[in-house]
């Protein structure tokens, strides 16, 4: 049995914990349960009916080419992402772990992107891109390299937002490892450089290792952010050829233009639970295959 001091803790803890877990079901688990039923009914925005159709709006959305162009391109860009930040936040950590001069200079530089609202750096990147007057275009230029349409063509598109995004994310990734790699302990390190272990030996042996369940959390953090991309496609790819999405169609955008400019909210929903589906599973995977190596 536990002692009386026991349950008051425990009570004092969730106690603690209610107004918190209160607002995360109001403002998550119940958005969610009811976008899930409404995926199953022909939900018109502004029609009174909203019949039951059941799975019509899932089996929908295999034939609809809109739908399969949105799903690769959002893939596309979040393993990009992925792919790119993390390996780069991660040396830049390494990097900047032992006491330099100017270290908080340069943590600053890397994490100010972080903090900058995500619409304004993407205009700034807009400019950087622009097929005529941008800087980009202007430095390949030196080294005879003809013009690029970054924002036109959808594979150069598809590469700016990735690249994008990643700057955007590196410096919170960055002070992430950085904290952990700041929490090893020094004697780790001294006893491999007395075995006579090299930089890399250590980094492998010890690094690595320690910095699993940060790899972890950073690597989920960002594969679900970088899926719910949307502002900075909107702003670099938006007016483009004078059509909305067109250059480079994500999930969200296709979702909102359903739900909100064709009035089809079940439709949307659809997509919502897909890629809520999507996330879940890339976020249990990345659990199984980090957990089985620490």
């Amino acid at each position: 049995m536990t002692s009386p001091i026991t349950r008051k803790r425990w009570f004092f803890a969730y106690a603690a914990l209610a107004p918190i877990l209160a607002i995360y079901l109001f403002v998550r688990i119940i958005p969610i349960g009811r976008t899930f039923l409404m995926s199953f009914r022909n939900w018109d925005l502004i029609a009174l009916n909203k019949p039951f159709i059941g799975m019509a709006n899932y089996l929908e959305l295999l034939k609809d080419p809109s739908f399969q162009t949105s799903l690769v391109n959002t893939t596309v860009i979040a393993f990009g992402i992925v792919i790119l930040s993390v390996p780069a936040a991660l040396l830049v950590a390494v990097l900047l772990s032992r006491p330099r001069k100017l270290s908080a200079f340069y943590e600053t530089a890397y994490f100010l992107p972080v903090v900058t609202s995500m619409v304004p750096a993407t205009l700034a990147w807009k400019w950087i891109l622009d097929a005529d007057l941008g800087p980009l275009n202007q430095f390949i230029g030196f080294f005879g390299m003809s013009p690029k349409a970054w924002l036109i063509e959808p594979g150069l598109a598809i590469f700016s937002i990735i690249l994008l995004s990643a700057w955007k994310v590196l410096g919170y990734n960055m002070i992430i490892f950085l904290v952990g790699i700041r929490n090893i302990p020094a004697t780790y390190y001294e006893a491999a450089t007395i075995d006579g272990a090299t930089n890399l030996q250590r980094f492998r042996y010890i690094t690595l290792p320690q910095l699993r369940p940060i790899l972890l959390f950073v690597s989920v953090i960002t594969v679900i952010q970088s899926y719910n991309v949307y502002t900075q496609v909107y702003v670099l790819a938006s007016d483009a050829q004078g059509a909305p999405g067109y250059v480079v169609r994500v999930l969200v955008y296709d979702m909102i233009e359903n739900g909100f400019r064709f009035f089809r909210m079940g439709y949307a929903s659809a997509e919502a639970m897909v890629l809520l589906l999507i996330v879940m599973t890339l976020t249990l995977l990345q659990f199984a295959f980090l957990r089985e190596r620490t």
